[in-house]
């Protein structure tokens, strides 16, 4: 089978990782408050359907509608897999979030980056350099770091958290084999055609367990912020999936590790304005430093000069 190659334009790639970075770091807080009114399903079919409404005009729009004898050089088992991956990634993040916060979700959801990594390093024939992997180590210290007062209360509090941690660590892998094959398919497809059917499929399936009724418990606040999960859903993949066209899975999967310090800054200023929607973060000055790394490896794995692939 031909795998994927990227066009090579970097910046584009990175342009369109941050937008994914930044919009996935924000989605936690906005989740965390409709988790209070709707259930894991009822949330999920209304992202899926404003992500393929809302694609689905673009595309009409631009008269770029997939044909069904494009649909056809896809095989189906790859869509198959993409979908039930992507679903499983929804059900099972929302679910360890719930049973944990957003600041622990996003601690263990960015094994779904490292996964990716690898994948991206294993099938897709991507190459780091010495300072790539270096980059890498600085990485994960980071992580340790800025994450050390959260990685002692999943280590104590064992009755909160372990069953939301083991979620979170389902869904990282679930994500990661979503993305691997949605950079395989990019070969058959362009990118929004893609999310528009995955879209489509995930939002079917949730449709047959979701309650639709309960969208009325919803205040303005509540209402906003579920609107916003259906706008990030459509902005936030759709970056995701062109980014992997321009750049290598290895190199988007280190600029995504930076969604956790989004998701703090969000709650802080969540809490500021909205006072009992979610509590802010108090970040130590180890936390700090471990954010600071974070960054400089991510940095250092994204814009290394890479090998060429075998």
């Amino acid at each position: 089978m031909e795998l994927h190659r990227t066009t090579g334009n970097w910046r584009l790639g990175l342009g369109l990782s941050l937008i994914t970075v930044i919009l996935w770091g924000l989605v936690p807080v906005a989740l965390a408050i409709v988790l209070n009114k709707l259930d894991i399903y009822t949330i999920n079919w209304f992202r899926f359907l404003c992500a393929f409404l809302l694609l689905g005009c673009y595309l009409a729009k631009q008269g770029n509608v997939p044909t069904f004898s494009q649909l056809r050089t896809v095989p189906t088992y790859l869509l198959a897999i993409a979908t039930l991956g992507l679903i499983t990634n929804y059900i099972f993040f929302v679910m360890g979030l719930k049973a944990t916060s957003p600041s622990h979700a996003e601690v263990l959801i960015q094994l779904a980056g490292i996964f990716l990594s690898l994948g991206g390093l294993l099938i897709f024939k991507e190459r780091y350099t010495r300072y790539q992997w270096l980059g890498f180590g600085v990485l994960i210290a980071g992580f340790i770091g800025f994450f050390y007062e959260q990685l002692k209360v999943l280590a104590t509090d064992t009755d909160r958290y372990i069953s939301g941690s083991l979620m979170l660590i389902v869904a990282g892998l679930s994500w990661a084999v979503y993305a691997l094959i949605q950079k395989q398919l990019l070969t058959k497809l362009d990118s929004t055609h893609i999310m528009w059917v995955l879209y489509g499929a995930c939002g079917l399936f949730f449709w047959t367990l979701a309650k639709p009724q309960t969208l009325i418990q919803l205040n303005s606040i509540e209402w906003i912020a579920l609107i916003f999960c259906g706008l990030n859903t459509v902005v936030a993949y759709g970056a995701f999936a062109e980014s992997l066209q321009h750049w290598e899975a290895s190199r988007v999967s280190a600029i995504l590790a930076l969604a956790p310090i989004f998701t703090i800054v969000s709650m802080s200023v969540a809490a500021a304005f909205a006072p009992g929607l979610v509590s802010p973060e108090h970040i130590t000055s180890l936390g700090l430093f471990g954010a600071i790394l974070v960054v400089i490896g991510s940095m250092s794995i994204s814009l290394g000069k890479s090998r060429s692939s075998i």
